[in-house]
């Protein structure tokens, strides 16, 4: 039998109240994929981050190769051959692609007195070629779309001498295309002998890119299995612990009156760049009007403007009958407009505030949280405790800083707060961007119960299944525009991808963009 290239022996991980790991055991073949699965919190960074160097185990044992190894630090385990590639790219933006690569390993010239940047260019170039790499080597960094810059991380890793690379959540912020490349770049990296471990909390994913997954619960490997042999609900019944309804339960709805109105919007960046260009489309109660695009067609720029946090250049957003298009998002939300932010840490959160800090943003001003303007921290700190246990937010620590949650706890606490404002109208960006199977589950189920309650949902994801899923009707944006209302049940995977890309499929099952009078969508018929 071959020796595993890594090999995880009982490694226990404490920190102060928390079990991170529990006596894990990890075992991963050279030349394979191996998908680490699980939930927020379940443990997985922290073991991989024992691997790398980042943290010593309390107990067990790292072996490499068949060798006990003992890692100081990420340079200990650079020398052994390991390479992490986080979540969150560390690069230099105003650096080129070269020089990210070789940062802090220049190839010297001159008796080492100066740096060989002909030579460096060569090692980057010859690196890319060996392993069919389309990335510019004179290329800054701050001019490349983020599936590049992953590469560029995956390039700085092979450049130091990895032979097993570990990816964490590499898809979160690709859209995808860009994942189907990554696939393409894995199973060319193993094929050259290297081995790939990544995290993930993305059934789909695993099952399509690993040759192996095992699965962690609260800190504990709860099993293993060969990818061809897994199906989506045995492994999600192993993360979350219980049967798991993957399909969103959509009860049919007629919707009522327009709650949202968007009227020939128009929003310019700071450059004087178009990136919306005279949407328009109405949201009504009872209804999901979803959005679909691929990033960057200017559905961040729709959502500010819509939301009161940035000023549209043209057009008019008209909320429960008023224009509120240079209203404040203070007024927007003492008006029942609940805001899911597609970037939770900047937009969502303060991350030097605890939970209890956090949960006033936006509600300082109302009751029961303040009464003329004093904030009532008892009554405040009940709700926190509400929150956190009705959205199963971890660790259970009101006390708890935002920035020592894992993102996807932050993500649920987001969620939670703005459910619970009792709004008329949700605007959901990206709701499930980094959360687990369980709590995808759960935030779908909310949303279509704010539908059922007669609430209207604006719902924004780069998501194909969830938009497909979830929306009464889709808008597809492309270039600032609306290129198309759907029809989500009739729509195919394909034509929606088409519509994405600019193209126009033939046969597409269209609806309306605005209600006609009545409530019901001019156009379109209701099933």
């Amino acid at each position: 039998m071959n020796t595993p290239t890594v090999h995880l022996d009982g490694i226990t991980k404490r920190f102060p109240g928390v079990v991170a790991n529990d006596d894990v055991d990890l075992v991963v073949e050279r030349g394979t994929v191996h998908a680490l699965l699980g939930e927020n919190g379940a443990g997985k960074t922290t073991l991989m981050n024992v691997l790398y160097g980042l943290y010593r185990p309390t107990e067990g044992t790292v072996r490499v190769d068949g060798e006990p190894r003992t890692f100081e630090s990420p340079r200990d385990a650079i020398d052994a051959g390991i390479g992490m590639i986080h979540q969150h790219f560390m690069l230099v933006d105003t650096m080129t692609v070269t020089e990210n690569i070789v940062l802090g390993n220049e190839p010297r010239k001159w008796g080492g007195l100066a740096v060989d940047h002909d030579r460096a260019r060569e090692q980057v170039v010859e690196l890319s070629e060996r392993y069919g790499f389309d990335v510019s080597p004179d290329a800054k960094v701050e001019d490349v779309g983020v599936g590049v810059q992953q590469r560029v991380e995956i390039l700085k890793a092979l450049y130091r001498g990895a032979d097993v690379l570990i990816l964490d959540e590499p898809t979160a912020v690709l859209t995808p295309q860009e994942v189907e490349d990554l696939f393409a770049v894995l199973e060319e990296l193993t094929d050259q002998g290297k081995t790939i471990i990544f995290i993930t909390h993305k059934l789909g994913e695993a099952m399509h890119a690993a040759d192996e997954i095992t699965v962690l619960r609260d800190g504990e490997n709860v099993g293993s299995v060969a990818a061809a042999d897994a199906t989506r609900e045995n492994l999600a019944e192993l993360m979350v612990g219980r049967e798991v309804i993957l399909e969103a339960d959509k009860e049919e709805r007629t919707p009522g009156d327009v709650v949202l109105s968007v009227e020939d919007l128009t929003v310019t960046d700071e450059t004087g760049h178009e990136r919306v260009s005279d949407v328009s489309f109405d949201v009504r109660e009872g209804e999901v009007f979803g959005i679909a695009g691929v990033d960057g067609n200017g559905q961040t720029e729709l959502v500010e403007a819509i939301t009161g946090m940035q000023s549209p250049d043209g057009g008019h957003v008209v909320f429960d009958g008023e224009d509120v298009t240079a209203r404040s998002r203070r007024e927007h939300i003492e008006r029942g407009m609940a805001y899911i932010p597609e970037d939770r840490q900047d937009e969502g959160l303060v991350m030097e505030f605890d939970l209890v800090e956090n949960s006033l943003l936006g509600n300082q001003h109302t009751e029961p949280y303040a009464e003329n303007d004093r904030i009532d921290w008892e009554t405040t700190r009940d709700h926190v405790d509400d929150l956190v246990e009705e959205y199963d937010v971890r660790p259970r620590n009101v006390d708890a800083e935002a920035h020592s949650l894992s993102g996807g706890n932050q993500q649920k606490f987001v969620v939670g707060r703005e459910f619970r404002r009792d709004p008329s109208l949700v605007v959901a960006s990206h709701p499930t961007r980094g959360v687990d199977i369980g709590s995808i589950e759960f935030i779908h189920d909310r949303l279509l119960e704010l539908r059922q309650q007669g609430k209207a949902v604006l719902l924004v994801s780069s998501k194909l299944d969830e938009v497909r899923t979830l929306s009464d009707r889709l808008g597809v944006l492309h270039g600032g525009e609306v290129a198309d209302v759907v029809d989500p049940e009739s729509v195919t995977e394909e034509q929606l991808g088409m519509l994405m890309a600019g193209e126009e499929p033939a046969s597409v099952p269209r609806m309306a963009a605005r209600a006609a009078d009545g409530g019901t969508p001019a156009g379109g018929e209701r099933r």
